[in-house]
């Protein structure tokens, strides 16, 4: 059984709050990894269209043998497939690839503002919901800005917002939003890329006082934050490490050194600049 604790979303649905991200893993190797993931003691999983990896993640799910309702799996539209039409057949796509008859999270990808269609695919989303085809729709990417505009224009408050977040882009002003507006903070790239973040004197002191790794420790920082995380890895030693995270708990020395950390520093694109796809 899994030990990772849920996070009750805006609509009741339960999502693990720790869960395997399979961003750039190959579809041939994305079965072998979220299989390890699910033995491993994971329950949610998040792939999206774009990553090309639906096929060996639903693969996965299938064999695992874990009944369906023990499972969380998410996916996204991709930019190309905005607009109302586009995105009811992209999920479509998608549940086919996955091999599923619902998916437990649907988001869109990014916001693409210059095609400003994002609006008419929340609305595909929303009748995905309304259908019992989701349990459950939210965004990824998406700034306060483009959140206010579509709770404005649309009928369901998206249940998460999945934004780069790491200890050197903390996102203070996005977290308080959402948490005003009832949304969930789901963070990708949870321990920034390569060994950057993991190498920081502070957090290695801190995975030191507490017998663990940097990975464990920033992962930690995340989940007492109150944010859902996803952490990508396809060597089975890391997996398991990644959600052995729940037997410690860092203190508020701890917390304040890694805040301390924050340089509002992007690995990735800016939401209101990526148009691409």
């Amino acid at each position: 059984m899994s030990k990772v604790p849920p996070i009750i979303l805006n609509n009741g649905v339960e999502m693990p709050q720790l869960g395997f991200g399979v961003w750039q893993v190959p579809d041939a190797e994305a079965e072998t990894a979220v299989a390890t993931a699910l033995e491993a003691g994971y329950r949610s999983i998040d792939t999206a269209a774009i990553y090309g990896n639906e096929k060996g993640t639903g693969r996965a799910v299938a064999a695992s043998g874990i009944p369906r309702e023990e499972l969380f799996v998410t996916t996204k539209v991709w930019n190309s497939d905005h607009g109302y039409d586009a995105t009811l057949r992209a999920f479509d796509t998608s549940l086919a690839k996955l091999g599923l008859d619902h998916v437990d999270l649907y988001l869109i990808h990014w916001p693409t503002p210059a095609r400003d269609r994002y609006v008419d695919t929340y609305k595909a989303f929303e009748k995905l919901y309304a259908d019992g085809r989701v349990r459950a729709i939210g965004v990824s990417n998406f700034l306060p800005e483009h959140l206010e505009r579509l709770i404005g224009e649309t009928s369901v408050v998206p249940a998460v917002n999945q934004i780069e977040l790491h200890p050197h882009l903390q996102q203070h002003a996005a977290r308080e939003y959402h948490a005003e507006q009832g949304i969930a903070t789901e963070a990708w790239s949870p321990l920034g890329s390569g060994k950057g973040i993991l190498e920081i004197p502070a957090i290695v002191a801190i995975a030191q006082k507490h017998g663990r790794t940097p990975a464990q420790v920033v992962l930690r920082w995340h989940l007492q934050l109150g944010n859902i995380v996803i952490p990508k890895s396809v060597t089975p030693s890391r997996i398991a490490e990644n959600i052995d995270v729940f037997g410690f708990s860092l203190d508020a020395e701890d917390l304040a050194a890694i805040s301390a950390l924050n340089e509002d520093r992007r690995l990735g694109s800016h939401p209101a600049e990526f148009n691409a796809g």
